[in-house]
């Protein structure tokens, strides 16, 4: 098994990956220590939020046992950045081979979007390692299965409105793992990451996870 592929089995055995996307680059860290010590090990650092590539070494420092790649990786010239940065796994909205193909290259993954039929195929030709449905709520569970139905072979993580309460229906469904965002990551009233909050939010997606394997 190759570094890609190691990568790739991390991120689907944790089932959850936490998707930081923030305004100010001071609460990276810390929002990012408050997810991991929560149990998610598996985290994104979206190429729009401030200081993300720095981030990024950083947070894979101070959490040797967390899992750091980029998101909203739409570009190849963002690829490279975030690759040169140390993301050990590239997430894109979009369905873009060349990112793929330049990932590859330096054995990195690729969790590539994709919401239609056409998409999805294009996703898969150009080796996407896990396709990224997105945005997996708008559509909902019922347009993912009819999806999966001629795709079966294909690895489907599902992001956008994810939630504590939804979560497990969708692995049930089929997703190997789901990306969670808005429903993880808190402020307190004076604007500042609620790490207690962000903390027990992420023991709980954890948990629901945990029940779900239990149940099978």
């Amino acid at each position: 098994m190759n570094r890609k592929e190691q990568i790739t089995e991390t991120i689907e055995q944790a089932r959850i990956m936490a998707i930081i996307r923030l305004k100010k680059q001071e609460f990276i860290c810390p929002v990012a220590e408050a997810i991991s010590e929560g149990g998610i090990k598996v985290l994104e650092v979206t190429s729009n939020t401030p200081g993300y590539d720095s981030a990024i070494a950083k947070i894979q420092k101070n959490n040797p046992d967390t899992l750091v790649g980029a998101g909203t990786v739409t570009s190849v010239d963002i690829a490279k950045r975030a690759i040169d940065a140390g993301a050990q796994f590239l997430v894109t909205p979009n369905t873009n081979p060349e990112v793929a193909l330049l990932a590859h290259d330096v054995q990195v993954p690729v969790i590539m979007g994709a919401l239609t039929p056409s998409e999805v195929y294009l996703a898969d030709s150009c080796g996407a390692d896990i396709i990224k449905l997105f945005p997996a709520c708008s559509f909902g569970i019922e347009y993912f299965k009819a999806l999966k139905g001629p795709y079966q072979h294909m690895k489907f993580a599902a992001v956008g409105g994810i939630s504590v309460d939804n979560i497990a229906h969708w692995l049930k469904a089929g997703c190997i793992a789901a990306g969670v965002g808005g429903e993880l990551i808190h402020f307190n009233q004076q604007n500042l990451p609620d790490k207690n909050k962000i903390r027990e939010t992420a023991k709980e997606f954890i948990k629901r996870i945990a029940s779900l394997e239990w149940e099978n």
